[in-house]
């Protein structure tokens, strides 16, 4: 897993005075890393737009131009006058080159946005707007410095915001590249080291963005085993049974030796997934809330108190019988608006879902400093996974997986890891990083996927 930071501007100062390296010297880098990309990439003499702000973003443009000059044929679009004491210094040693200047934007091969960083803390005016709007007009390669400009440091967009293909971010990992608004238009991130390897740059942080490495699938090492060494799932089926089932199977492929579905009507099921009306004497973990509906409270409440693991998912969000058990070191999956629901219960906030998706990092601390003891899973573009003071990224995500019973999947998935012996937080981790990269290898179009496609994907990884 990687570093995630919410600001970077403390890690800058700890290289100027902890390792004596100035502004200067760590702008010469940033500037180097995207020239270095571009070289890699693109063949010589290809024609690049540098479009740069007035800032230090812009600075690394003008920097980006003078490594570029004469080996490719560059352009420098200044959106207004350099006013950092570092965006006046670069420029003038552009000008000592006479790199060309234009006043109009134009369709390059290469276009780089270095408008705005990640200090953007206002709305863009109509001038910058429409500026971006003709850069996404293009169909030009386009690379972002820093952070595409538009999205401000909490990772919310403007009307207009550049649409790159990638992103070269500097230093470190930003919260603000992970909101679900960010996804459609930061591409590629790559990370740039700052005069010092990245390993060294960065400090202790609590958040973390998931590598495929991170997955520890249940592959089975033990060869004196039955089918009880791995765990008996009890799914609780309830209005809409068929989330029940698609979670019951989704279940059993991922390795639960046992799977039943608790319901009191008797279900049409498959042969391998068994059926019982209360709760097993050997069960190891239960699945509760996809499809609930309506249920007998003191039913719902007497399963919730057994001291088992549990997974809990969608209809019980919105019940206050909910806060009975945040207690537990039990796993949530809300989305957002279950999770809004969920705020307000726990009488931590009464918000929309969009102040939600405007600060999912936040709201998301929010409740895990008041239940540290939860596993809490949201689901968006960027799936959050939380506990106590510890929060993870999932941003392999993709929307392959908006559709329904793909929630169900994962509930499927996190039950069978826990029925297995994980921890809450590994099985949360785990389950949700195989129910994105199974969709990720989804071959078909990208709209066709149904439950049993995913569960037969993560059956492969």
């Amino acid at each position: 897993m990687q570093k995630i930071f919410d600001e970077v501007n403390s890690l800058d100062k700890r290289c100027y005075e902890g390792f004596f390296l100035n502004e200067d010297i760590l702008m010469e880098h940033a500037a180097f890393s995207m020239y270095s990309y571009i070289e890699d990439i693109f063949e010589e003499n290809k024609s690049v737009l540098i479009a740069c702000g007035s800032g230090n973003n812009g600075a690394d443009g003008l920097a980006l131009a003078r490594l570029l000059h004469k080996k490719f044929d560059v352009s420098l679009y200044l959106a207004s006058e350099p006013k950092s004491s570092m965006a006046k210094l670069q420029y003038k040693r552009v000008k000592t080159l006479n790199i060309k200047e234009v006043n109009e934007l134009f369709e390059a091969d290469i276009v780089v946005d270095c408008l705005f960083g990640t200090g953007l803390n206002k709305p863009l005016s109509e001038k910058y707007l429409n500026l971006i709007d003709t850069l996404n007009s293009y169909n030009s390669f386009k690379i972002a410095c820093d952070i595409p400009s538009g999205i401000n440091h909490f990772g919310q967009i403007n009307n207009s915001t550049f649409e790159a293909d990638v992103t070269i971010t500097m230093g470190a990992l930003k919260t603000s590249l992970f909101s679900d608004f960010a996804k459609d238009y930061i591409g590629e991130i790559i990370v740039s080291n700052l005069g010092v390897q990245r390993e060294i740059y960065e400090t202790q942080t609590n958040k973390f963005l998931l590598d495929e490495s991170d997955m520890n699938l249940p592959f089975r090492n033990k060869k004196n085993s039955h089918k009880g060494s791995y765990g008996h799932l009890n799914v609780v089926a309830g209005c809409k049974k068929g989330a029940g089932i698609i979670a019951a199977k989704a279940a059993f492929g991922f390795g639960a030796g046992l799977v039943s579905i608790v319901c009191h009507e008797n279900l049409d099921l498959p042969y391998h997934i068994m059926q019982t009306h209360f709760i097993s004497e050997n069960c190891t973990a239960i699945a509760i809330g996809m499809g609930l509906g309506k249920y007998e409270t003191d039913e719902i409440r007497k399963i919730l108190n057994k001291d088992v693991s549990k997974i809990i998912d969608a209809d019980l969000f919105y019940d206050k019988l909910i806060c009975e058990v945040l207690d537990q070191e039990i796993v949530l999956t809300p989305h957002p608006k279950e999770f809004i629901s969920l705020l307000k219960l726990c009488e931590i906030a009464d918000i929309s879902v969009q102040e939600l998706q405007n600060n999912r990092f936040l709201y998301v601390e929010k409740f895990c400093k008041k239940y540290p003891n939860v596993v809490l899973l949201l689901k968006g573009a960027n799936v959050i996974i939380a506990q106590s003071e510890k929060l993870y990224v999932n941003s392999f995500g993709s929307a392959v997986l908006s559709k329904g019973g793909s929630g169900d999947v994962l509930s499927g998935l996190i039950g069978s890891l826990l029925a297995q012996g994980y921890k809450p937080l590994e099985a949360a981790i785990s389950a949700s990083l195989a129910h994105a990269l199974g969709a990720r290898n989804y071959k078909k179009n990208n709209y066709s996927l149904i439950p049993s496609d995913l569960i037969e994907e993560i059956k492969k990884l």
